[in-house]
């Protein structure tokens, strides 16, 4: 079994489906070039070494990350790298939860919080998982981060 598959194994019950579901939504809809991956200790999505040989800047030996999902203690947290180092992409995240009726999630600057798994719009987060390919994500990334 693959590190990504024991991690969802070890969830507890009430929160495995919405985690499964959530790594189906996001593998459905993020660009292939992404590669997933057990990173920081969770799920993954990552641009690999081959595509982007410098890796992240904290530690160049790993790949670039860009989108992250983990059970945390009192909420599943989805991480995305895109809506910290873009502000026209959070701008639109935030313009389409308002459309879709959705309440004001709680953020923090990469992290999106669910404190109820019922609660997680898995059609919204796919679309925003669909926006950034590989290279784009690696542009950005450069811009915002590599000075």
């Amino acid at each position: 079994m693959n590190p990504v598959d024991e991690y969802f194994e070890k969830l507890p019950a009430d929160r495995r489906n919405a985690m499964l579901k959530l790594r189906e939504v996001i593998n459905h809809n993020i660009p292939t070039e992404f590669e997933e991956m057990l990173n920081y200790g969770m799920p993954g999505w990552v641009v690999p070494k081959s595509l982007y040989p410098a890796g992240y800047h904290c530690n160049p030996q790993l790949p670039l990350p860009f989108l992250n999902i983990a059970s945390q203690k009192s909420h599943i947290a989805f991480y995305h790298m895109g809506l910290y180092a873009n502000a026209n992409l959070m701008e639109w995240f935030l313009n389409r939860c308002k459309e879709t009726g959705l309440k004001k999630p709680d953020m923090g600057k990469s992290c999106i919080r669910f404190k109820n798994p019922n609660d997680i719009p898995f059609d919204l987060l796919g679309e925003l998982c669909s926006r950034v390919s590989a290279g784009e994500w690696i542009a950005c990334y450069e811009q915002a981060f590599r000075k």
